[in-house]
This record gives structure tokens, sequence and C-alpha cells, in this order.
């Protein structure tokens, strides 16, 4: 049983490469008002990789391998600028620009009931 290494470890980083970025994770950089929004992630990973083989005292041969791999992406805040000025908003605030993202999903599930149409019952 041959493990090749070099092969699963370019398959995982190409893998990284297309699908831990920022867009497929929080979203594209955007406008709000005068300010500049770019999302920033974090991205950590970990691999592991034995084997081993051995020969029974009656002549009986075993070899096993084994690998595994673990990737963790997780939104930590914002870049905002406005003008010529920059910060960092870390993301789990519940201050300023960050409690306005924290609401965004309760916000739109507000509209969108209230522009349901009521029901007539009989």
């Amino acid at each position: 049983m041959e493990l090749h290494f070099e092969e699963l470890l370019g398959k995982i980083t190409d893998f990284i490469k297309s699908e831990a970025k920022t867009e497929t994770v929080i979203g594209e950089q955007f406008e709000l008002g005068e300010f500049k929004c770019v999302p920033v992630i974090k991205v950590g990973m970990g691999f592991g990789s034995g084997g081993g083989e051995g020969t029974e005292a009656k002549g009986k041969h075993g070899e096993g391998m084994g690998a595994g791999a673990g990737v963790g992406i997780e939104p930590i805040g914002f870049l905002v600028t406005k003008e010529d000025e920059i910060s960092f908003l870390q993301a789990g605030k519940t201050k300023g620009l960050a409690a306005v993202f924290e609401k965004i999903p309760d916000l739109i599930e507000t509209i969108a009931k209230s522009r349901k149409e009521p029901e007539v019952t009989a």
C-alpha cells in the first residue's frame, strides 16, 4: 500500500486556495454609506499521517496506513475605511458597526413578516 503524500497535500492545498477566501466564507467587500468594509477571515489547518507493518509468528504479514487533515475557517472581523482612515472591527462585538451586522437577519425577518398580506379568516 503506497500513500502519495505529496499528491494528497497538493490537492488539499488547491482546495484551500479555492475555498478559504473571504468571498466564500463571508462575501465580497461592500460599501455602507461612507464606509468601505472588507471582511477578514482566519484559516487554520492541521495534517497527520502514520503507518506500520509487521509479521506475525506464523509468517503472516500486515501493513496499514492512515492520513487525516482538518481545516478551520472563521470570520474574525472587517477592515473598515472612511476616506484616509482605516480601522478593524472585530466580529462578535456588540458595539458599533458589528452590532448592526448582528441585527441584519432579525431586521430582514421583521420586514418580510410586515410585508405579508394578512390572512383572511371566515
